[in-house]
């Protein structure tokens, strides 16, 4: 039973995100001058091709709206290219540039060095159980959230957050 916030999976999980993900997210940041979301993306992008922007976005577990500025920022930095989509001319299809498959090709293997150094705390056995479990509690997070236990939204049109009302 979780008796703090230091004992909730979400917040180990996240600190687990954080200590990991530092090596990768200086390495975006001091010699790509990419952001880890905009990594996200071009990995994303390299690992199933050109898609549109809301695939993206769905793919990437981010809104729709911070995917937006996060396209429009690697277009101007050249390894996004925007593609009028064949089949409808409305919609626009997202692919890596030559550029952006460069990054990715340089980037990748070293995201993937980090990614084991951190798991070689693991043993095979170990590994295996970890991965097993973690699928499951994604698979059970989905679910939860599928059947929307919260009505509370907030409201990020106007503002953030929904504001709390005190009686």
């Amino acid at each position: 039973d979780p008796h703090t916030v230091d004992d909730l999976l979400n917040y180990r999980l996240s600190c687990l995100l954080a200590a990991s993900g530092a090596m990768t997210t200086r390495l975006c940041e001091g010699r790509y001058g990419i952001t880890r979301r905009e990594w996200r993306l071009i990995a994303l992008l390299a690992a199933h091709g050109a898609m549109s922007p809301s695939e993206l976005a769905n793919r990437a577990q981010l809104e729709r709206p911070r995917v937006s500025r996060l396209i429009t920022e690697l277009v101007d930095k050249g390894f996004v290219a925007r593609l009028g989509d064949p089949d409808d001319k409305r919609r626009a299809l997202l692919q890596l540039t030559p550029e952006g498959v460069t990054l990715y090709q340089e980037l990748f293997p070293r995201s993937v060095g980090f990614n084991n150094q951190v798991l070689a705390a693991l043993s095979a056995q170990e590994l295996k159980a970890f991965e097993d479990a973690l699928s499951k509690l994604t698979a059970q997070a989905a679910h939860i959230a599928a059947l929307k236990p919260v009505a509370e939204k907030a409201d990020r049109r106007h503002g953030g957050a929904r504001k709390v009302r005190r009686a």
